[in-house]
């Protein structure tokens, strides 16, 4: 059980907020600001400070938020453990962004519930930026994801390393052959909401040849990469997806890759868990277990077998 003064502190950094964070603790707010008080006088650094009126971490609060948020988790996590009828079983708690829940995860979750029957699962689905939120608030334990984050909160291992193209409708004419990104920029673009996996490395893809989103001709977001494919399949426009996600539509002749010289784009996929939690071996193991080729169904132990 964590100090009453790291819950009210973690509370502050979730809400930003004095006054709402006493509220949620149904404690006053001259007690909030007593153990914050009484924090930054025990490690000698301020934890917030206020820029304009807007209240912000210190890097010394930052560096205790990450550090009591994973420790907040890990004894979450202990406790659910503990309350199970066998407390060597570990929970699957953990979260995948939308397309690799679509087009990737179902095969190596199936083999890892046959090999662990008693393991209870609960699997999210969601974009990478509420995935991070949710690990931050213990509600998720790991995801696997395809959108950036920040290596020095999160520790990982590479999933797959996966193409990342343009794709059109089959049948779909350009009114001259593109040979470059520029060349699209005449096109209807379909792509997913702000905050997902896919659209941020488009966007980042985008910047580097000194392009964005709203250069297109018109853009359509659209929340979900099954819905996409449809829409491509009806050539409503152009798109940029893993090829994982495209892969069966193409071999069947609906959709095509664009080929285009100056989009070369392969990106991880990776585990990736709150950086300094306890549980980080067991994590290991679980996410290599899941990222093992199939051999059989009973197969090696966890984490002998090579990530793909």
């Amino acid at each position: 059980m964590l100090d009453l003064r790291i819950e009210t502190f973690l509370m502050v950094c979730e809400t930003m907020n004095y006054t709402k964070a006493a509220r949620r603790l149904n404690i006053t707010q001259p007690a909030v600001s007593q153990h914050i008080r009484y924090l930054e006088e025990y490690y000698g650094k301020k934890l917030f400070c206020y820029s304009g009126k807007k209240l912000t971490l210190t890097r010394a609060g930052e560096m205790l938020r990450q550090v009591s948020g994973a420790m907040r988790n890990d004894e979450d996590l202990l406790r659910r453990r503990i309350k199970e009828e066998d407390p060597e079983v570990f929970p699957l708690y953990f979260g995948v962004t939308k397309t690799i829940g679509e087009y990737v995860i179902a095969k190596p979750l199936a083999r890892y519930m046959r090999r662990h029957p008693d393991t209870p699962v609960q699997m999210e689905i969601s974009n990478t930026d509420v995935l991070l939120r949710h690990m931050r608030e213990g509600i998720i334990h790991f995801a696997l994801v395809e959108g950036y984050f920040n290596s020095r909160e999160y520790d990982s291992i590479p999933y797959a390393m996966v193409p990342f193209v343009p794709v059109c409708a089959a049948g779909h004419r350009f009114s001259a052959e593109p040979y470059q990104t520029r060349d699209l920029l005449g096109e209807n673009l379909i792509l997913r909401e702000q905050g997902s996996g896919t659209r941020m490395i488009l966007e980042r893809q985008l910047n580097a040849m000194n392009l964005q989103i709203g250069d297109f001709r018109r853009v359509c977001e659209i929340g979900g990469m099954h819905a996409i494919l449809q829409m491509l399949q009806e050539d409503a426009g152009i798109s940029f997806m893993y090829l994982s996600a495209a892969q069966s539509l193409i071999d069947q002749g609906v959709l095509r890759q664009i080929p285009l010289r100056d989009f070369h784009t392969p990106h991880a996929f990776n585990f990736i868990w709150e950086r300094g939690s306890v549980h980080e071996p067991i994590y290991r193991e679980i996410c290599a277990e899941l990222g093992m080729k199939e051999r059989t169904d009973r197969g090696p132990a966890a984490g002998s077998g090579q990530s793909g």
